[in-house]
């Protein structure tokens, strides 16, 4: 039993459908902690894409240094830093939070490198225009440069949204029952792995076609072409 939910072993049929409430419901707690890391990873990406722009080096080299350090330390370590030091300095979070906190974390590097692209795509040429009308740089960068530079990077962000997915079974070892901690406490229990770890590949198989879909729509959707300067 897991979540209240008692289990048929009974035929494999009937064992699969027995766990496959238990699982949706871990399937949801990845669902959400891929979007509150995504969520995060977009909106410190975006800050540290932002630092690194600027041209005083006091503020410009210590986001590099940091985008450095996250990308080249593993997520594990990351997760067991935030899960296991930050108590010691009165910061106590819940398990999931850490978990989903320490995704962000890990993959605001990669974002920021996505975003540095894309706002390097917009042609200098409007930046020029926005200043020659007298636009400040903040209105700048809000209304015309980053408005075009989304759009070219969903495809990007959407591939690391995929990749956030499937990281999502490492905050197991911190004792977030997601889907793949879930399939595996039930293995424990049944001394059945095949089925539900086979019933967990099906879940994240459908999942990611459906976020790539998702991204695909949206891509398609959205202008890639300039914003005119009134």
């Amino acid at each position: 039993m897991l979540f209240g939910i008692e289990w048929d072993t009974s035929s494999n049929g009937a064992f699969a459908l027995s766990i496959l409430p238990i699982l949706l419901k871990g399937l949801w707690v990845t669902i959400q902690a891929a979007v509150l890391g995504f969520g995060v990873a977009a909106v410190l990406g975006l800050i540290l894409a932002g630092l690194k722009s600027v041209r005083l080096r006091l503020i410009s080299w210590p986001a590099y240094v940091l985008t450095e350090l996250l990308r080249d330390t593993p997520l594990l370590v990351q997760l067991f830093f935030l899960y296991y030091v930050l108590p010691d300095y009165g910061i106590v979070l819940p398990a999931f939070l850490t978990g989903a906190l320490a995704l962000g974390v890990q993959y605001s590097a990669y974002l920021s490198e996505v975003y540095r692209a894309g706002l390097e795509s917009v042609t200098h040429g409007q930046t020029e225009a926005a200043r020659a009308l007298d636009i400040s740089p903040l209105r700048t960068f809000m209304v015309i440069t980053l408005p075009q530079a989304i759009p070219r990077i969903i495809p990007a962000m959407g591939n690391y949204l995929v990749s956030i997915m499937k990281d999502v079974p490492v905050l197991s070892v911190v004792s977030v029952l997601e889907v793949l901690n879930v399939a595996k406490i039930i293995g424990d229990r049944t001394f059945n792995y095949i089925i539900p770890l086979s019933m967990v590949g099906g879940l994240y198989l459908l999942l990611t076609l459906l976020a790539s879909a998702g991204v695909r729509a949206l891509d398609q959707r959205l202008p890639k072409q300039g914003i005119p300067l009134r």
